[in-house]
């Protein structure tokens, strides 16, 4: 079971980049599947979450409006594509999975990919 993250890198303010997390060893449509970013210096804070039944969405106020998370199940991919960046978005961002609910936090999740750098300049 593994989850890999990629897509992140340096973005001016205003920019867009889409991040993806592909799995293998298990069907990701079956898992509820979180993006988390860290900041350092910061605990780690959810994202935008994708739920297995029905596809059901989350996303954390500060990104409303900016983030959109989704599914490419024929690729066992999700991805969350990011407009407007902001420089207060800059983190590393991480991918989780679990049969567990969107919301939840992320010491819940048991399967996680290896992170992306995320660096919007202002």
């Amino acid at each position: 079971v593994q989850l890999q993250a990629s897509g992140g890198g340096l973005v001016q303010a205003g920019g867009s980049l889409r991040l993806s997390c592909a799995a293998s060893g298990f069907t990701l449509a079956y898992y509820t599947l979180g993006w988390f970013r860290q900041a350092p210096g910061k605990e780690r804070e959810g994202v935008s979450c994708i739920s297995s039944i029905g596809g059901s969405t989350y996303y954390a106020d500060s990104v409303k409006g900016r983030f959109t998370i989704s599914r490419d199940n024929a690729k066992n991919t999700v991805y969350l594509q990011m407009n407007s960046l902001k420089p207060e978005d800059t983190a590393v961002y991480f991918c989780a999975g679990d049969h567990i609910p969107c919301g939840s936090p992320p010491l819940e999740y048991d399967y996680w990919g290896q992170g992306t750098q995320v660096t919007v300049s202002s």
